[in-house]
C-alpha cells in the first residue's frame, strides 16, 4: 500500500478494528446493546472497536491529540495534530445485520484534514487518501462521476429521525430535488456516502446535525477524487457546523443551489 507512515498506521488500525466488528456482526443478534439517546445505539462491539483504534493510533502517535465518538477528546502535546475517529459508523445498520458500516479514521493538521481511511469491513472496501495523493479504494484509484444534468444524479442523504430538528429542512430539501434527479438514496452511514461519492457511485450528498467524525475523513476522500465538498451554508466550516454538501463539479452549482434555498 503506497502512503505515508501515518496513512499505514491508520490503515493497520482501521483493519485490525474491522476483523474485530465482522466477528460480532456474525453475532448481532447476541450483542449487548444499551441505549445512547432516541434512536442512538451503542454496542460493547462499537466501544471495543474503538479501543483499538485508540491504542495502535496513540502508541504510534503518543503525541497527536484524539477525538473519538465513543471516548471523546483528548488533547495531545502536539496541538496541531488530532486523530477523528468513528469506530462504527452505520451502528443502527450493524445491529440490524445490514451489511452496511465502516471504521472511519482522519488525521487533522492545523485544521485540515490530510490523511483519510474509510474501511468497509463487511466488503472488503478500503477508502483511503491523503492531500496532494488522489483518492483510492484498494488499489483503484477514484474518481468522482462525471455526470452533467442533475435527471441523470442519483444523491444520499440522511433523513432525520426520532424528531431531530432537522427533519423539516431535509423534508424541504428533498421536496425540492427529487423531482429535478434520478434518485435519493438513505443508506445510514456518512462515512460511506462520502466515499461513495468519491467513487462515482452517487453524484452527490447532503446532510445536517453530523459530528466531526461522521465527516471528517469522507470530505478529503471527495476532494482527492476531483469533488467539492464545502457546509450547506458556503462560508461556513463543514466540520465546525456538523454540515456538509458534496457532488462532483459539474453538477455542484445547481445542486447547491437547490439544497441552499432552505
Amino acid at each position: 500500500m503506497r502512503g505515508s507512515a501515518n496513512l499505514n498506521l491508520m490503515i493497520k488500525a482501521a483493519r485490525r478494528a474491522g476483523r474485530s466488528l465482522v466477528k460480532d456482526f456474525r453475532e448481532v443478534e447476541n450483542l449487548q446493546v444499551s441505549s445512547k439517546g432516541a434512536g442512538d445505539f451503542v454496542s460493547r462491539a462499537d466501544i471495543a472497536a474503538e479501543q483499538i483504534i485508540k491504542e495502535d493510533l496513540l502508541a504510534g502517535r503518543p503525541t497527536y491529540g484524539w477525538l473519538g465518538e465513543e471516548t471523546g477528546a483528548i488533547a495531545g502535546a502536539d496541538p496541531t495534530r488530532r486523530w477523528i475517529v468513528d469506530p462504527l459508523d452505520g451502528t443502527t445498520n450493524f445491529l440490524h445485520g445490514l451489511p452496511h458500516w465502516a471504521v472511519s479514521i482522519a488525521l487533522e493538521h492545523k485544521g485540515e484534514i490530510v490523511s483519510a481511511v474509510v474501511f468497509d469491513a463487511a466488503k472488503d472496501e478500503l477508502y483511503w487518501a491523503e492531500k496532494g495523493a488522489g483518492a483510492w479504494m484498494n488499489e483503484q484509484r477514484l474518481r468522482v462521476s462525471d455526470r452533467r444534468t442533475m435527471i441523470e444524479c442519483i444523491f444520499a442523504t440522511g433523513v432525520p429521525f426520532g424528531g431531530r430538528s432537522t427533519l423539516p429542512a431535509t423534508l424541504k430539501d428533498l421536496g425540492r430535488l427529487m423531482p429535478v434527479c434520478a434518485g435519493v438514496r438513505r443508506w445510514g452511514a456518512a462515512a460511506l456516502d462520502l466515499a461513495y461519492v468519491a467513487a462515482g457511485r452517487y453524484d452527490g450528498y447532503w446532510e445536517r446535525g453530523l459530528n466531526p467524525w461522521d465527516m471528517a475523513a469522507g470530505l478529503l476522500l471527495v476532494r482527492e477524487a476531483g469533488g467539492f465538498a464545502e457546509a450547506v451554508r458556503k462560508d461556513d466550516d463543514p466540520i465546525e457546523k456538523g454540515t456538509v454538501l458534496a457532488a462532483n463539479s459539474n453538477i455542484f452549482d445547481s445542486f447547491a443551489k437547490i439544497i441552499r434555498e432552505a
